[in-house]
């Protein structure tokens, strides 16, 4: 039987590889690997095998099924039909060569995202988090933003819910001031109130015209320290700590006079800032801050007479694009392998 099953493996194999379409390929597995061919065939021949040859004659009778079969699946794919035992075969398990592939690494913005967390980890904050779907309350009410204020214009908002429809309509929240709102209730709620500090990275919604600085979608980082005679003298020096810890002792940097509802006084967070290498730097607003108003602590149930507390907001997208000079937002979500390869 030995015999008959090194005949039937050479003279399979020799015909499956002179097959020359799918028709004869298929036409031969039906032959040998079908339910009535001739390997089939050899099979109940196996019981007539003495005992003591039974164990060699089973495995080689597996042998040649094992080849037979995987010359078909070969031959079926356009490969080679060779023979397990015709050589060594490829250990489809080893890890696989890396020479001539591109290796990974972190998209721009969440590696400035995570430079930031540490900067301000160093200076006591830590991250807080909320919910990119918000209400009328989170996003405007408690943030001292009352009704008929531009800012609540359908055409500056994603609203879900139809305003006019709806006394507390949901959108995707405008601005990450939100999650301050959050903490402050949920230290009170909790029963232990301020202190407070705390930054809250994460992705906001605008219905922005996209261009060169402006998207529908980017990240922000706002930052709240509440706590007893919190000052503006507390503020600055925490912008001009992170700025020159984050861009260098270099950095040029200044406050200009503004105005928020949620903020009183309120300031913009101006620097000087080449976009492109070896361009004139020039002032670029990264964001605003101020002393958070009373009437947002009293919102939130924090009494203004005890607790004072500066914020502050910068866009991430625009810190980023000052750190590492670059000229166009758009970037940061084309996805183009040429430019997240330079970074």
């Amino acid at each position: 039987m030995l015999d008959q099953l090194a005949e039937l493996e050479t003279k399979g194999l020799s015909e499956l590889d002179a097959a020359a379409d799918a028709g004869a390929i298929e036409a031969w597995r039906i032959a040998y690997l079908g339910s009535k061919g001739r390997l089939k065939a050899l099979m109940p021949r196996l019981k007539d095998v003495p005992k003591e040859d039974k164990a060699a004659v089973g495995k080689r009778l597996n042998e040649v099924k094992s080849n037979l079969e995987g010359a078909f699946k070969a031959k079926s794919s356009g490969g080679d039909a060779v023979p397990a035992s015709a050589g060594s075969m490829i250990d489809m398990t080893e890890p696989g060569l890396i020479d001539s592939a591109g290796v990974g690494r972190r998209h721009i913005i969440t590696r400035v995202r995570d430079e930031l967390v540490e900067v301000f980890a160093q200076m006591g904050f830590s991250v807080a988090e909320g919910p990119e779907l918000e209400d009328d309350e989170h996003n405007f009410i408690k943030l001292n933003i009352p009704q008929g204020h531009p800012a609540r214009e359908p055409i500056d908002n994603f609203y879900v819910d139809d305003p006019l429809k709806s006394s507390l309509p949901r959108m995707l929240r405008s601005q990450t001031s939100t999650v301050q709102i959050r903490t402050m209730e949920d230290a009170v709620a909790k029963g232990w109130g301020p202190p407070i500090k705390v930054i809250s990275p994460g992705r906001v919604y605008r219905p922005d015209t996209v261009d060169a600085t402006h998207s529908f979608m980017f990240h922000q980082i706002e930052g709240l320290h509440l706590d007893r005679d919190v000052s503006m003298v507390d503020l600055k020096t925490t912008l001009f700590q992170f700025a020159r810890a984050y861009f260098g002792e270099g950095a040029d940097i200044r406050l200009r006079p503004s105005f928020f509802p949620f903020t009183e006084p309120s300031a913009e967070f101006d620097m000087k800032i080449a976009l492109k290498p070896g361009a004139e730097p020039a002032w670029i607003e990264l964001g605003g801050c101020g002393m958070v108003d009373p009437n947002v602590l009293q919102a939130c149930g924090v009494d203004p007479e005890q607790w004072s507390g500066f914020a502050f907001g910068f866009g991430i997208e625009r810190l980023a694009m000052g750190k590492y000079n670059i000229p166009d937002i758009r970037l940061l979500f084309e996805n183009d392998v040429r430019f997240l390869e330079q970074l």
